[in-house]
């Protein structure tokens, strides 16, 4: 790219590795980035309104998120959990002082009436965000776990029983009633690129396109649409996605991602770990170094994707440095 001109992508994500490609493409001069936030694992806690997909795009973009565990902020406390510890309530959802104040200030403005997107809108620009944070609706629609001991929350699953119980099947709570995001509609049709996050895609991915209308307009998006397989080696780097999906009787590989985003995307890339393997698909393939352990690998991710668009010359020009 040249000049002053931006390109605009949109980054469909959910999760710690959707929140790692959003930062590559944050860090990238000459984008415009917007992401369509998976809200399929928000819950209440103590009163309080939590959306844990999209508070760690917000804490990583604004360089708040603790590093070390992926999610959270920084040099947090967990006074206040203790507290209610001691009063007899569920602490297994771990909170954070400062995570705290965000979910209040949330919970304030929708007793006030005002729109989960507009509150989203408010923080992202509070926290100095440059990125737009869109959600896929405005309903609430809980992805639901069933294990052996029945159906449960998302939150239930992932953070009090931390992914052990065998996965028996999956539910997008109330998704076919829910109505899609303007904005999320808008952006998938005017972009220059539109790229799925290596995300977990059955926990991450399926609860924004399963919304009506977005996974129909993503169809039949003009720009060109890649997607990055969140499996290295037959494996998820991060979560329960490959544990998840051969409990429900997939194998986590190239062919599984290649077969779910049929007709959604122009072309997948893959890790390099995984360029050799025989997949019966015409997608095109590109094998690419997808692990992103620091914000180089990160931003260089992002500029290949955008290179494979044919938006970005293959390496960075002068003012497309990772800052």
């Amino acid at each position: 790219m040249t000049g002053l001109s931006q390109t605009r992508v949109t980054l469909i994500a959910g999760g710690v590795g959707g929140a790692k490609m959003a930062e590559g493409f944050a860090h990238l001069a000459n984008v415009d980035l917007r992401v369509i936030c998976n809200i399929g694992d928000d819950d209440s806690f103590h009163g309080l309104w939590v959306s844990p997909d999209v508070d760690t795009m917000l804490y990583t973009l604004s360089d708040r998120i603790n590093r070390a565990q992926g999610w959270g902020v920084e040099d947090d406390a967990l006074r206040a959990l203790s507290v209610l510890k001691d009063l007899g309530q569920e602490t297994w959802m771990t909170l954070g002082d400062r995570d705290l104040g965000l979910h209040i200030f949330r919970t304030m403005q929708l007793v006030q009436g005002r729109a989960r997107q507009e509150i989203t809108d408010h923080i992202a620009k509070a926290f100095g965000l440059s990125a737009r944070l869109l959600l896929s609706t405005e309903d609430q629609v809980p992805t639901r776990v069933c294990t052996e001991s029945g159906w449960q929350s998302f939150q239930e699953y992932f953070v009090r029983d931390q992914c052990r119980p065998a996965v028996r099947d999956l539910a997008y709570e109330d998704q076919e009633a829910a109505r899609a995001n303007p904005a999320a509609l808008d952006t998938l049709t005017d972009t220059d690129l539109i790229v799925i996050a290596p995300s977990n895609p059955l926990m991450s991915i399926m609860p924004i396109l399963g919304i009506p209308g977005i996974g129909e307009t993503l169809a039949q998006a003009t720009a060109p649409r890649l997607a990055v397989s969140p499996f290295v080696g037959g494996r998820a780097l991060k979560g329960p996605a490959d544990k998840m999906l051969q409990s429900l009787g997939h194998t986590p590989s190239t062919a599984y991602i290649a077969d779910l985003y049929d007709g959604l995307i122009d072309g997948l890339v893959i890790d390099v770990t995984d360029a050799g393997d025989q997949v019966a698909t015409d997608l095109p393939l590109h094998a690419e170094q997808t692990v992103m352990k620091t914000r180089a690998d990160k931003c260089a991710l992002a500029q290949r994707l955008l290179h494979l668009a044919n938006l970005s010359p293959s390496a960075p020009a002068p003012d497309e440095v990772c800052a």
